[in-house]
């Protein structure tokens, strides 16, 4: 069980002793899902909470610079520099939950991807448990209703192939206002009969315990395991895709976060090679967008 956190904040807009005790509750509830049955994570975990910030991610980085230790959290209600996937903006308006956490997985850096696997899954699964049906979009996306509901960034230091430190930003629509494509979750709740989240402090502390929960699973059971959970809740599963011309479906995603996808035929621009029969291909973050599905 997550005990009191360390709580250090310049915050105006999100209340402490709100998070505090939706924290527990978060833990009780979660405990009693099969998904997080053996919910087993440390008593304390430092947390720093703000208003405005350029970016969680860039502050937690400092912060651990300074000897702060792992896990830490930083939380925000309003980013000005916030960053998404290859060095997109990520839209921070006020209103919103950015999140940071730091781990010290020491893995491969060749498998940091599945940070970003078991950080949506944990927050996927744990956002369900209350009622948000909450989909994953390859390869960082978190969907509601077909649309983007929030956005994961994983960050990494590595030292002789090995992550030694690894920050996991997310960046939630609560309140905030969105694109066309996107969605924030206090709209949704607000056309259930019971509402099943009622604050940012609430979404916050779910958040907090969905990436524990994740690392968790993963760190346990390894990827392997983990990817099986993973491809239930995939909305790009059977998505279809064209590839250099060539017609294909999603399939799945490998242990390294790469896009598996199943061409039904392939021309030399792909293999170099005529192949009339399906064939499966691997795609990297950022060499495909699958777009929504409104």
């Amino acid at each position: 069980m997550l005990a009191q956190a360390t709580i250090y904040s310049e915050a105006v807009l999100f209340n402490q002793q709100q998070f505090e005790t939706e924290l527990r509750d978060v833990t009780q509830q979660l405990s009693q899902s099969t998904e997080h049955s053996e919910i087993n994570q440390p008593q304390t975990i430092p947390l720093h909470l703000f208003e405005t910030l350029s970016s969680t991610n860039q502050t937690l980085w400092e912060l651990l610079n300074q000897g702060a230790p792992i896990p830490t959290v930083v939380i925000a209600t309003q980013q000005t520099a916030g960053r998404g996937q290859w060095g997109r903006k990520w839209q921070s308006n006020q209103g919103g939950l950015y999140l940071s956490l730091a781990l010290a997985p020491n893995i491969e850096a060749s498998n940091s991807a599945q940070l970003t696997l078991c950080s949506a899954w944990g927050i996927a699964t744990a956002l369900r448990s209350y009622g948000i049906p909450v989909l994953l979009k390859w390869p960082n996306d978190l969907l509601l209703l077909g649309r983007k509901l929030g956005g994961i960034l994983t960050e990494t230091r590595v030292h002789q192939g090995q992550i030694t430190k690894a920050i996991v930003g997310v960046g939630i629509n609560w309140s905030n206002t969105v694109p066309e494509t996107g969605i924030n979750l206090q709209s949704f709740c607000a056309q259930q009969v019971t509402p099943s989240v009622t604050s940012l402090e609430m979404l916050a502390a779910i958040v907090v315990k969905g990436l524990l929960v994740g690392y968790q699973r993963w760190s346990e059971d390894g990827i392997d395991n983990l990817l099986l959970c993973y491809h239930k809740l995939l909305d790009s599963q059977g998505y279809p895709v064209t590839i250099e011309g060539n017609p294909g479906t999603v399939i799945g995603v490998t242990r390294t976060g790469e896009l598996r996808v199943r061409l039904r035929s392939l021309n030399s621009a792909v293999t170099g090679t005529n192949s009339p029969t399906p064939t499966e291909i691997t795609l990297k973050p950022g060499t495909i967008s699958l777009g929504y599905r409104l």
